[in-house]
């Protein structure tokens, strides 16, 4: 990392949802000072992560999110299908309206968390790096004798991620995912009680672009005054917003109350589908056993801790960093899932090796989330 932050090596989560695949080299490698994330064939920075994060945070730059999958479902049934076994309502899915969704397994937790937008003939499921295939895969498996066709089409298009609309027209493009986040959605519950949610300045959207002219239009971008930015930068903006990556926040345990993901991507009236008592029954009468956190970091030791790093209060592990940046206002940042009666007030101490921060926490998911059932409408205890 530039700017005098580099981050510790990198440690693996405590039980990561996902192995990702050796994926294709993206042509945006070739641009000046591209520096490749590892294992991901796209740019982590183009040597100046800071510089980036503040373009993309202005709108005026693009970021390759090129091994993203891409998982198409095609027929008549396709929307009425998805809402059986999601939890978002989709069976009146408009074509552009752009929505979040989740595979929950029959406990609850997440399997799949996908960005969804329909063009009027397909419905279009964006994933994380490493989820395309195997999502392909158990969609195929559900389809019994509905009319519906599941391919995995990533070898087909790329994603490229901005906070503004491209400036410049693609021919052939998709549809465009337009982020929901923080808004809440028909159906939804905030667990981030806020009158300023850090999220809603954010215009995040994610474009399909057919694979074959990514390289072009990643000139005709250029050459119109944007610059390419990397994951570093879209980690940034991200953190900041407090919302929460598959990849990086979800692990075997997860279930959405715990990240804020009711706000989004659940119904809470929608009819029954896999994993749906466990929500209902947390939300109306339990209170998750997790929940998500944004720290302020020390920045005294010019480095950020790798995810996996361990969340102390009082010398005891309360919890591990989930995510970290160097935001190009904020400083140091993180991401991280503590036990729920962590006290709120409370100075954390993040410890990575033989590295320590100290940490001020700000809260996400209240302590009291979930039991609903007999509380007054509106109030929350902080």
């Amino acid at each position: 990392m530039t700017e005098g932050f580099e981050p510790h090596e990198q440690a693996a989560a405590e039980e990561p949802s996902a192995a990702l695949p050796s994926p294709e080299r993206s042509p945006l490698l070739e641009l000046p000072g591209a520096v490749e994330a590892a294992g991901t064939g796209v740019a982590d920075h183009y040597g100046s992560p800071l510089i980036e994060g503040r373009e993309l945070d202005a709108g005026r730059a693009f970021v390759d999110l090129s091994h993203w999958g891409v998982v198409t479902v095609s027929g008549p049934d396709r929307r009425s299908w998805l809402h059986s076994l999601t939890s978002q309502a989709l069976d009146r899915l408009a074509p552009g309206a752009p929505t979040r969704t989740l595979f929950l397994d029959l406990q609850g937790r997440i399997e799949f968390d996908a960005r969804v937008v329909d063009d009027g003939e397909s419905t279009f499921l964006l994933v994380e790096p490493g989820f395309a295939e195997p999502l392909r895969e158990w969609l195929h498996k559900m389809r019994f004798m509905l009319r519906v066709e599941v391919a995995d089409a990533s070898a087909a298009w790329a994603v490229l991620g901005s906070n503004a609309d491209l400036p410049v027209a693609v021919q052939g493009a998709g549809p465009r995912w337009i982020d929901p986040w923080p808004d809440v959605q028909a159906g939804g519950y905030p667990y981030a009680v806020f009158e300023g949610h850090p999220g809603s300045e954010n215009d995040w959207r994610l474009d399909l672009i057919p694979r074959a002219a990514l390289g072009a239009v990643a000139r005709e971008l250029l050459a119109a005054g944007w610059r390419a930015a990397g994951l570093m930068a879209a980690e940034q903006l991200r953190i900041a917003a407090w919302e929460p990556s598959q990849a990086a926040e979800v692990d075997s345990r997860s279930i959405p109350h715990e990240l804020d993901l009711l706000r989004t991507a659940v119904h809470l009236a929608k009819g029954c589908y896999k994993g749906q008592e466990t929500v209902a029954r947390t939300h109306n009468l339990g209170h998750p056993p997790r929940r998500l956190v944004f720290l302020d970091l020390d920045g005294m030791e010019h480095t950020v801790p790798a995810a996996g790093a361990e969340v102390q209060l009082d010398g005891r592990k309360v919890g591990t960093i989930t995510s970290s940046a160097l935001h190009h206002e904020a400083g140091p940042i993180a991401l991280a899932i503590v036990r729920r009666n962590t006290d709120p007030a409370a100075l954390l101490t993040v410890v990575d090796g033989e590295t320590r921060y100290a940490a001020a926490q700000t809260t996400i998911v209240v302590p009291d989330a979930g039991s609903v059932v007999g509380r007054p409408e509106g109030i929350r205890r902080l």
